[in-house]
């Protein structure tokens, strides 16, 4: 049973996103073509390589488990199983091509809707945040051993996460108008990183996201003590017919810090 072997699991998403990560880390050292999807989207070969390299990798390990991939086409067999891998191979392609190097690899595993496994791995700078539920969450830089993180106990002075290519130009002003000041931007799951290391506090997305973009992150912030919902406060599961999260949503270290977002406000 997955359930008894999810240290097993992590070790191998883990593996998955470092193999994963060099192959990005190549292309984008070496240059690259970009693409735009159906959706209008933009996707590169490296975004395509670093989802080959990650279903190679753990779907013969883990053939009872149904996969999820944003780079795979969707089979709805995966809503009979009760255990999914939800993958992004490549969260912040809009990054990746900036060269900002804020881009990810996020790999998570749901059971029953909700994550219980979570790595996001951010290959320009040889950092990984990772958690299993009920084991608390870690980060582990190039140079140093793994260490359990936390979300800030702060209610006052609160830092926002804000994405770097997704926010209005008049961010400031808009978060200004809920009294703060502190503005972090930043790309791809880090943004989620930032508040379960305790670096940030609050993260708010209003746009269109999909599965893939959070199930990993999900699982980080919660082990860390944060809270992710849906911005009509409802849990976000996974593992649906609709990938879409269609409802937003928003990240905080504390219920304390919730702001009650204008409809219609995209942050």
């Amino acid at each position: 049973m997955l359930k008894t072997r999810l240290e097993e699991i992590l070790g191998e998403c883990m593996e998955a996103a470092y193999e994963a990560g060099d192959a990005i880390l190549e292309i984008y050292n070496t240059g690259f073509t970009v693409e735009e999807k159906k959706d209008h989207t933009p996707v590169t070969e490296a975004d395509l390589k670093a989802n080959e390299i990650i279903l190679n990798r753990l779907k013969p390990k883990y053939s009872e488990a149904a996969f999820l991939a944003e780079e795979s086409a969707d089979d709805l067999s995966r809503l009979e199983k009760e255990w999914c891998f939800v993958i992004d191979p490549l969260d912040g392609t809009k990054e990746f091509i900036k060269h900002s190097d804020e881009f990810t690899v996020n790999i998570a595993l749901v059971k029953s809707k909700r994550p219980v496994l979570g790595v996001v791995y951010i290959p320009a700078l040889k950092e990984i945040y990772y958690a299993v539920k009920g084991k608390g969450a870690f980060r582990k830089t190039a140079e140093g051993s793994p260490e359990k993180i936390r979300v800030s106990s702060r209610t006052e002075d609160i830092r926002a996460a804000v994405s770097k290519s997704n926010s209005p130009p008049n961010i400031r002003e808009i978060l200004k108008g809920y009294g703060i000041d502190n503005i972090i931007f930043a790309g791809s799951a880090l943004k989620g990183c930032l508040i379960a290391s305790g670096r940030a506090e609050i993260y708010y997305r209003g746009g269109l996201t999909s599965e893939w973009d959070t199930a990993a992150m999900q699982c980080i912030v919660e082990e860390a003590g944060g809270i992710l919902r849906q911005l009509d406060d409802t849990e976000m599961l996974y593992n649906r017919e609709n990938t879409l999260n269609t409802k937003g949503f928003y990240i905080l270290n504390s219920e304390k810090n919730k702001i009650n977002l204008k409809e219609g406000i995209d942050i």
